[in-house]
């Protein structure tokens, strides 16, 4: 199979605040032969700062897509990657740009890939990084890390560009589960493992972001999350007459 790279990647900017900035990531996009953009809220696109700064880009600014959250922007994607310079509890796992590329480009002919960006300010959340399969970010000097909006972009698909290239990939390659299927899959998981007392009801996220980083770990396809609902609804079924956890 032969696909275009230029039309299996998508740059996914959350909550952009400055116009400005949108623009010059259309530029960037485009000296690296990318050319959708989509934006999850944010500041608003047809405004004069941001033509000003698409300069030759204007196109790819004009064919930007607006999604009301990140769940919805990555719905028709496989392979998605939440970009961010912070480490922690839930940020491990935490690949370098040419690291990344190497993975979308191993498993691109059969998937559709995003590149997630976050707030200038604030960058993402750990709700929307787990919404991404992987996470990356860009090494840079402990005396001062922050790097403008547009510049990360750059960076990242310099990284795509030299990796990869801008023409056509052939061959095949196993097709991922869907982000859109993924989150059906982790919206039950969750309720069947609060329905049989797994989960602490103050706190669930704590031990679900650490089964999506299993899942993500797995890359499961849509046949094995058709497994995985399965069993979750065997479960409903046969604990209908739970009582209540263990020990309790």
């Amino acid at each position: 199979m032969n696909v275009s790279i230029r039309d299996r990647i998508a740059v996914v900017l959350v909550e952009p605040q400055s116009p400005g900035n949108v623009g010059m990531v259309c530029r960037a996009m485009k000296n690296m032969g990318l050319s959708e953009l989509r934006i999850v809220k944010g500041c608003p696109i047809d405004h004069p700062e941001a033509f000003k700064f698409a300069v030759s880009a204007k196109d790819l600014l004009e064919t930007t897509r607006v999604f009301p959250s990140l769940e919805d922007a990555l719905a028709d994607t496989e392979l998605s990657v939440a970009t961010t310079r912070r480490h922690g509890k839930y940020r491990q796992e935490i690949f370098s740009p040419q690291e990344i590329v190497r993975k979308i480009g191993a498993n691109l002919t059969g998937n559709r890939a995003a590149l997630v960006f976050g707030r200038e300010d604030s960058g993402l959340t750990t709700d929307e990084l787990s919404l991404c399969r992987w996470h990356a970010t860009i090494p840079t000097s402990s005396e001062y890390g922050s790097l403008n909006l547009a510049q990360a972009v750059l960076i990242f698909c310099y990284e795509l560009f030299t990796g990869i290239g801008e023409g056509t990939l052939s061959g095949e390659a196993r097709t991922l589960a869907g982000s859109a299927s993924q989150e059906a899959f982790f919206g039950q998981m969750e309720r069947t493992l609060m329905r049989i007392g797994f989960l602490n009801p103050q706190n669930p996220d704590h031990i679900i972001r650490t089964l999506r980083r299993i899942f993500s770990r797995a890359e499961l396809d849509d046949r094995e999350v058709t497994i995985m609902r399965g069993m979750m609804t065997q479960i409903d079924w046969a604990t209908d007459q739970f009582r209540g956890k263990k020990g309790q």
